[in-house]
């Protein structure tokens, strides 16, 4: 009997050191599962952000040879257009009737408000001005994110924030083009930056439930439907015999690079990470922007460059290590 017993008692045993080993497994792949998502979302939001720091330049030269209205509808239809035909070869997503107006607002903030004021607010004022105002961008978002999912503004997230606009700052004024600012152009762009905080925060819910290709195929289209009437006169009139061929160009990567590729990245990134750390990437714009300089040979790689690039990314990293309001809830405190 006792032997049958301790049978018994060694077998029990067995099992729960079996379910024990099959639990810390499963914790471990769902870490890795959590840090390759994580790792994808910076990459994401990384490659959105350079893809729109290139479009301060491009985007200026396009505007050179055609209306910022003009500009705006190219970049809406066009993407639009890449969405739907890409949309073909995926899984059909149905979009539930009552979304449809969030989503109808969602493109107000994410497209009509942000990138088309951006580009009327580029048209009166300098890349270097507009690059500046970008840096607004973290700082809205996280009052946003405060205010609206009750996210904590902490210590670190502050001086995060403070230290990648820092960085930013030291890159833009060491830039070499002094000239063409606007007042009006430079609220148009910060307007631009508080509705795209607004976007990454209150509409994050519909990037969880949908794919990109599937909120972006309808985002562009209501983009359309908003800028078409007011720009269809000025297009028609348009003498596309004269337009250079480097202009045409100029438009293909607004819409492809700039809108298409850029948008897939940004929305991909908004499913994975917080708010907060998605806007701090936009502290790459004015990175790109020197880069390109130096490539060009408009200016050189100097100590102040690397100075500021390695701020940037500090900050990033700070923020990226800031606890949020679901680190605050597991502890048990309050928000």
């Amino acid at each position: 009997m006792l032997q049958k017993y301790g049978k018994i008692k060694e077998k029990t045993n067995v099992t729960y050191y079996s379910l024990f080993q099959k639990n810390i497994v499963l914790l471990q792949l769902k870490r890795n599962t959590d840090m390759n998502k994580n790792i994808q979302g910076h990459l994401f939001a990384l490659t959105a952000n350079i893809l729109w720091g290139l479009m301060a330049p491009i985007g200026k030269s396009a505007l050179a040879e055609f209306s910022a209205l003009s500009v705006t509808t190219f970049r809406m239809v066009g993407a639009a257009a890449c969405f739907w035909l890409l949309s073909l070869f995926c899984k059909r997503e149905q979009v539930d009737h009552r979304d449809m107006l969030k989503i109808f607002f969602a493109t107000l903030f994410a497209l009509v408000f942000n990138q088309g004021v951006y580009i009327f607010g580029l048209s009166m004022t300098s890349p270097i001005d507009a690059s500046i105002v970008t840096t607004t961008l973290p700082i809205v978002t996280m009052i946003v994110a405060a205010i609206y999912l009750k996210e904590p503004v902490t210590n670190k997230k502050v001086l995060g924030i403070f230290v990648g606009a820092m960085g930013a700052l030291i890159l833009i004024m060491n830039s070499q083009n002094t000239g063409g600012g606007s007042v009006i152009g430079d609220l148009l762009c910060l307007i631009a930056q508080i509705s795209f905080s607004i976007y990454l925060t209150v509409f994050k819910g519909l990037s969880q439930k949908y794919s990109p290709i599937t909120l972006n195929k309808w985002m562009f289209v209501y983009a359309s439907m908003c800028y078409i009437p007011f720009s269809y006169h000025g297009i028609a009139a348009i003498q596309w015999a004269e337009v250079s061929t480097a202009a045409l160009v100029q438009v293909g990567y607004v819409v492809v690079g700039g809108s298409f590729l850029a948008y897939i990245c940004i929305m991909t990134a908004q499913r994975l990470l917080r708010p907060t750390v998605v806007s701090m990437y936009n502290y790459m714009q004015p990175i790109v922007a020197s880069i390109v300089t130096v490539v060009i040979g408009m200016a050189t790689f100097n100590l102040e460059k690397g100075i500021a690039i390695a701020l940037v990314f500090l900050g990033v990293y700070i923020v990226t290590q800031s606890k949020s309001r679901k680190d605050f809830e597991k502890e048990g405190k309050e928000v």
